[in-house]
């Protein structure tokens, strides 16, 4: 049972009364979302619903165990601190920290109705389940049953080597699939003429690989919460820009009194407050939305039509630069410390680009099944090389659900490259032409 499942409670009515107050500001400055059902946890219990994605029912895995083990660590040494969750469903579902301040509690449900209008209006989320609260219920359901039919070891097993895969998707797939099916999504891109290549390396495999029907079950949940959750890693910086832009824009414009407006500065703050050479989401998101509003940009479509790669490439110039100091660090070798080592606004655009491009993820296309029945997969290099050692392991997953020889070309260095595995064996091989460069 999650830490989380025995300590809610509703909220008091002094809250109650807040979050109808915001919500209605929230309203009249053009903001749009499904319901939106708030409920109070103790720190604990919000930990523990962190560690799982956000969902009080999921599948066990030892995963979530550790990542919820780092999360309360980092509480209790004061390293870090969850004001909210907020879930992406229909009615969207946020969680309130118990101990948070009056003026806390202010800002924290400000900041979801920011976060439930962007899940409902950008057009990366227009495919996303929105009834993913019964859908995970559901898949921990299935899981529990494949458990007392082939047992706890053998499932779990089969568990983390589908979620050690969860990256192998197409960002992209789900709104190009439904913008082809003649779906109207507002904003949207144009989808790509033809086939192109195929990036669905999970969904091949729950297709094609050799397994049994309980394990293509498992693998095809798996596939479905990856999809579910990756408009939110490609849209980040946004997300949380936008929240923070609205939960201060709603508190000062009178949801605040005089006396709360020293702890609300001092929360947001904490929130916005950038380390050198770290990216905070929220501060890069809430500046690039008010340099839009200087330049009278229109933020609504702003917020519908981009993800954080368009939407930085589309602001971010020499201006924005200079004035939030983006420079790019690097570790003097003498000193040990880490320096300002480029200035220039267009290599440090071009850097965040390229962090930012795909989602975030290696560009991994499916190329096809070669003749001895191995799998190959090709690199998309974007100018930064893929740490070997994890594309290793990442083959040798891929290879234990094809349950045959797999093979990954990419770049290193500028060298092209050939990573096989083949009967629990990793070679290296040089290739007379580099791994692909990326294509548009």
């Amino acid at each position: 049972m999650l830490p989380a499942q025995r300590h809610r409670s509703p909220l008091s009515a002094e809250l109650a009364h807040w979050a109808e107050r915001i919500e209605a500001v929230a309203r009249s400055y053009g903001l749009s979302f499904h319901p939106v059902e708030f409920e109070l946890l103790d720190a604990r219990a919000v930990n523990g619903l962190a560690a799982y994605g956000g969902f009080p029912v999921r599948y066990p895995s030892w995963r979530f165990g550790m990542e919820f083990e780092r999360l309360e660590k980092g509480y209790h040494w004061g390293l870090s601190k969850i004001y909210e969750l907020v879930i992406n469903n229909d009615p969207v579902v946020a969680y309130l920290v118990r101990s948070n301040s009056l003026p806390e509690q202010k800002l924290v449900m400000a900041h979801v109705f920011g976060h439930a209008d962007f899940f409902r209006n950008n057009c990366w989320f227009a495919s996303t389940e929105r009834r993913m609260l019964d859908a995970m219920a559901q898949h921990a359901t299935l899981v529990r049953r494949r458990i007392d039919s082939h047992g706890l070891d053998t499932v779990e097993r089969f568990l983390d080597l589908a979620l050690s895969l969860e990256n192998l998707i197409d960002p992209y797939l789900p709104l190009r699939r439904k913008l082809a099916s003649g779906a109207q999504v507002s904003g949207a891109p144009a989808p790509a003429a033809g086939d192109g290549p195929t990036f669905d390396v999970l969904g091949f495999l729950c297709e094609r690989a050799p397994l049994e029907e309980w394990q293509r079950e498992i693998l095809a949940l798996v596939r479905d919460e990856a999809y579910y959750f990756q408009p939110q890693r490609m849209t980040k910086i946004m997300n949380e820009g936008w929240a923070s832009y609205w939960h201060s824009r709603i508190l000062t414009g009178g949801v605040l009194d005089g006396s709360e407006i020293v702890d609300f500065a001092d929360c947001h703050s904490g929130a916005t407050a950038t380390a050198p050479g770290r990216l905070n989401p929220y501060k890069l998101g809430i500046e690039l939305f008010r340099c839009a509003e200087r330049r009278g940009e229109d933020l609504m479509r702003l917020r519908r039509v981009h993800d954080d790669a368009s939407f930085v490439d589309e602001l971010l110039d020499e201006e924005f630069v200079a004035s939030q100091k983006m420079f790019l660090y690097a570790r003097n070798p003498r000193s040990g410390k880490s320096e300002v080592a480029e200035r220039d606004a267009a290599k440090v655009k071009a850097r965040l680009l390229a962090d930012l491009s795909w989602g975030g993820l290696p560009r991994i296309e499916l190329a096809g099944v070669d003749e001895g029945g191995a799998l190959h997969l090709l690199h998309h290099h974007d100018g930064r090389d893929l740490q070997l050692a994890k594309a290793r392991e990442t083959l040798a997953r891929v290879a234990g659900v094809w349950g045959g020889p797999a093979l990954l070309d990419t770049r290193e260095d500028g060298a092209g490259r050939r990573l096989r595995w083949r009967a629990g064996e990793l070679k290296v091989e040089e290739l007379d032409t580099p791994a692909a460069q990326p294509t548009n």
